[in-house]
């Protein structure tokens, strides 16, 4: 049912942007740089596009697992995919440079909560989703990162790479202390909704009651 959901979703937020994403329709379909991979609907139109790829990316490394004798060879998988398409998309966004990159020095705003108030709600709504499928598919990947400190960590650490990036490489962007929590508040939000398939560590087989011995004189 969340699946879904999940779809219905997704195919109602595309319907509702389809202009806006079609906007880049023709410079994606011509194979130029400019307008569509530069440009946030280009990146978003191509993401859509290439989920089938991915599906199949996702089935070609399940069925390699499966022939190796590894499991869980498809929840592995799929996980693996949706954390890398669904996180370098949102990750490329917050890389694009500025008008003014290479020219103007890095700026940063490490005030907590300064910059909230003037994201409004499409910032804060796309901060939430910069790493909300490493979030959402970590615990499913891996045991170890099935807790929600884990993942607001997780979230922050590479949240904070970012920041770093975009300061270190001046592209005329804000390094703020904001954009960390948001996007590690986005990992781990969507990481508890998928809390229902979270992997579990292995636990050890329970040990036989030992049968005491009589010892006879």
């Amino acid at each position: 049912m969340l699946v879904g959901l999940a779809v219905l979703g997704l195919a109602g937020a595309v319907f509702a942007a389809r202009r806006p994403l079609l906007m880049a329709a023709p410079a994606c379909r011509a194979g130029r740089w400019h307008g569509c991979f530069d440009t946030e609907n280009g990146v978003l139109l191509m993401m859509l596009v290439g989920l089938p790829l991915a599906a199949l990316v996702g089935c070609a490394l399940a069925s390699a697992r499966r022939a190796a004798g590894h499991a869980p060879a498809w929840r592995v998988s799929l996980a693996e995919v949706g954390m890398v398409y669904g996180t370098v998309p949102f990750v490329w966004l917050t890389m694009m440079p500025g008008p003014g990159a290479g020219v103007v020095p890095g700026r940063l705003s490490l005030v907590p909560l300064r910059d909230l108030v003037t994201m409004g709600p499409l910032g804060i709504g796309g901060n939430l989703l910069v790493f909300a499928a490493l979030g959402f598919f970590a615990p499913i990947r891996s045991a170890a990162m099935a807790s929600v400190p884990r993942l607001l960590a997780l979230g922050a650490g590479c949240s904070t790479v970012v920041e770093i990036l975009q300061y270190a490489l001046r592209l005329d962007r804000v390094s703020s202390v904001d954009d960390v929590l948001v996007n590690a508040a986005g990992a781990a939000l969507f990481g508890l909704a998928s809390r229902r398939w979270w992997r579990v560590a292995a636990q050890p087989p329970s040990e036989r009651p030992r049968r005491a011995s009589v010892a006879a004189d």
